[in-house]
């Protein structure tokens, strides 16, 4: 019989209508776990997550929320609870990436639009969820960051800088909600998702060759990084960061 390390529990995936949520949801359902699937706007496509989570026998619901609104999120929390029950498996997914022309110009409605998703949206959701957790004594949460983050990024300022932020958050909160809850990061490198469709085929092949294992990472190549941090199996992990970028950035 396959172990279900996730029964019983309730999952929040924020952005989990496609790609890397999508991925993250399904994995997590295979595990056991009851699946809140949040989107904003692609209703269709949250469905299409929504049959592929069924298929595993667990329950699921799928909720409309912009994480970078602060009372969309309050009512995010309170339907999925209302819904699945208490929330014990967070991943704050949904992001943005918002490229100008000229970087240096820092568009500052480009600025305002990529924050407010990609670190009010991931902080937001910890917030709601906290005051359960502490409660219960249990929660996990794992935030979406980005290699981006992590190193020089001169085409992709805005950005780099809103995922530096999230790795920030991780660490820094991790410490103050510890021992009971466990906070951590995971930082995507180049991912066959929407994101990366305008790329040429030669910006493709160049990044591939930069790539120590010489291929573009999947979905679920991240959705194992998550649920890995999510389960028992990283009982000693808290406030980290893990690349899943087939190489392209190191850490010490």
């Amino acid at each position: 019989m396959k172990n279900l390390e996730f029964k019983g529990k309730v999952a929040l995936i924020t952005g989990a209508s496609r790609g890397i949520g999508r991925a993250i949801a399904i994995e997590l359902a295979k595990n056991g776990a009851n699946i809140a699937i949040n989107y904003n706007s692609n209703l269709k496509s949250a469905k299409e997550t929504q049959k592929l989570v069924d298929k595993t026998g667990v329950k699921s619901e799928i909720i409309k929320a912009d994480v970078s609104r602060e009372k969309s999120i309050k009512l995010l929390i309170k339907q999925t609870e209302k819904k699945l029950g208490p929330i014990d498996l967070l991943v704050t997914n949904a992001g943005i990436a918002l490229l100008s022309k000229d970087p240096l110009k820092l568009d500052y409605k480009i600025w305002k639009k990529t924050m407010a998703t990609n670190v009010d949206g991931t902080l937001l959701p910890i917030k709601e969820v906290l005051p359960g957790m502490i409660k219960r004594k249990y929660g996990r949460i794992v935030c979406l960051s980005s290699i981006a983050g992590l190193g020089m990024r001169p085409n992709m300022i805005t950005y780099g800088t809103s995922k530096a932020a999230v790795i920030a958050l991780v660490r820094n909160l991790s410490a103050a909600v510890a021992p009971h809850i466990r906070i951590n990061s995971v930082a995507p490198g180049l991912i066959e998702t929407d994101m990366i469709e305008s790329l040429d085929k030669k910006t493709r092949k160049n990044m591939i060759e930069n790539t120590p294992l010489k291929r573009i990472g999947k979905p679920q190549d991240i959705a194992n990084s998550v649920c890995y941090l999510l389960s028992d199996r990283s009982d000693y992990t808290t406030g980290q960061t893990i690349v899943t970028d087939g190489g392209r950035v190191p850490l010490p």
